[in-house]
């Protein structure tokens, strides 16, 4: 199955434009907030033009076989994968299959890499040759005929529309160049992921899996690409069952694949609960059961992802910073799907209310590592609720853990009946059969553990 196995818990650090150098450097660091897996942008050559290489950039690939973007080579991405391997930390990485770079701006054919670059390649071709991840790098790895037609995408919700058409910024744009799902473009896509595999790499996120045609996808992630493997694809909707997007998205891709996906619909769930002035925090004691949520062995779960604050037409699902501490609390103590923390090198500017990069530290706060802890340390323990109503959501995992969730803009106080002594995991309080209220501040959340 394209999983991890159902009985180890994991937390994935998301190092959204880290140089592989700067993973390998804090490696001892995500070991001691508790991650289990690392997710790196793009290993491939991509697109860079000018001085100041943008993040979007890493998602236009020019060649899959070799390693060569901003963030490093193969020999930095195979040294990040030894220091990772050495303290048992997995590695996923983001693949980018649907299109390749638009080098418009620079040349009209359609031959990737470039001529410019297949010049490079044999003038330092022993540099390149000690890059390479498969194949000849002799010869080009697609031309024309491996693209399909192009037109920009103008009706996004027709599918095959999306699933054919070109990602612009405009109708001046010609976008990026749409790969066909030909026996010879799987194939070089398959020869990728198994050097990747053979690197000891754990994880595949599939990157616009939404403007892959199913066909496509199952082709490529077939029982021998996905054995052993996590495997999960970026399908971005406006919300659960019923809604348009996931009809016509991800409801197809979850009933024709076995593989995983971000789950947006519980996202959207949490933002409405948390960020709505109509939301409430009882939409979240089961959202599965309303189709406002994936299955628990599909699910990655997550408070932001990088599109959203670095994407225009996504920036208004960044939530309130409180509430995004809500969010990240209530993935990393529900039981189901994969948590995915995100953090980043500030390609947005978005700041923190004390003013500092919103997600370029974050992901080592002591209370998150707390935080994640208890993830662990519940995981597999059943959930029970306790009590919820439109500002409070007190669930127990088990004997094991309570969590408290306010949403409020006032103090809580709760008194729960228990058989054992608590104790916050963020070291502010303890609760036992006597002693057994609660206080939950405005806007924040208490999580406790057994200490029986």
């Amino acid at each position: 199955m394209s999983k991890t196995n159902k009985n180890q818990s994991n937390v994935i650090l998301h190092a959204f434009d880290w140089p592989y150098a700067l993973v390998t450097e804090r490696a001892e660091e995500i070991k001691a907030a508790g991650y289990k897996t690392v997710l790196v942008s793009p290993p491939m050559k991509s697109y860079r033009v000018g001085n100041e290489v943008l993040w979007w950039q890493l998602y236009q690939p020019q060649d899959y076989r070799v390693i060569d973007n901003k963030l490093g080579n193969t020999e930095d991405f195979k040294a990040m994968m030894a220091a990772l391997s050495a303290l048992d930390i997995w590695v996923y990485i983001d693949v980018v299959f649907n299109h390749m770079a638009n080098e418009s701006g620079q040349r009209l054919d359609l031959q990737y890499p470039s001529e410019a670059d297949m010049l490079s390649y044999q003038s330092h071709q022993s540099y390149f040759e000690q890059q390479k991840l498969f194949g000849d790098l002799s010869q080009p790895l697609f031309n024309e005929k491996d693209f399909v037609e192009a037109f920009g995408i103008e009706n996004w919700k027709d599918r095959w529309e999306v699933q054919n058409g070109r990602l612009t910024g405009g109708p001046q744009d010609p976008g990026l160049p749409t790969l066909r799902s030909s026996p010879y473009v799987v194939s070089q896509q398959q020869a990728y992921l198994q050097a990747m595999k053979d690197l000891g790499v754990r994880g595949f996120r599939i990157d616009a899996a939404k403007h892959l045609t199913l066909e496509h996808i199952k082709q490529v992630f077939t029982d021998d690409i996905t054995a052993g493997m996590h495997v999960f694809g970026e399908i971005i909707t406006d919300g659960g069952a019923t809604e348009e997007e996931y009809e016509l998205f991800l409801q197809p891709y979850l009933e024709q694949t076995r593989l995983a996906a971000y789950d947006f619909p519980l996202f959207k769930t949490v933002y409405d609960a948390l960020e709505s002035e109509k939301g409430s925090m009882t939409a979240l004691i089961d959202p599965y059961c309303f189709g406002q949520a994936l299955t628990n062995e599909r699910s990655i779960t997550f408070a932001i992802t990088h599109d959203i604050p670095n994407n225009d037409v996504f920036s208004d699902m960044v939530m309130k910073e409180e509430n995004e501490w809500l969010a990240t609390v209530y993935i990393l103590t529900r039981d189901g799907g994969v948590p995915l923390i995100y953090s980043d090198l500030d390609p947005s500017g978005i700041r923190s209310d004390s003013g500092s990069p919103r997600w370029t530290d974050g992901w080592k706060e002591p209370r998150l590592s707390a935080l994640i802890a208890f993830c662990h340390t519940v995981h597999g323990e059943p959930f029970s609720l306790v009590e919820a109503n439109d500002d409070l959501l007190v669930f127990k995992r088990g004997e094991k853990g309570l969590v408290l969730l306010n949403k409020s803009t006032r103090d809580k106080s709760i008194t729960l009946e228990l058989d054992a002594e608590y104790a916050s995991i963020f070291g502010c309080q303890s609760i036992s059969k006597t002693a057994n209220k609660v206080e939950v501040k405005a806007g924040s959340a208490e999580v406790l553990l057994n200490q029986s």
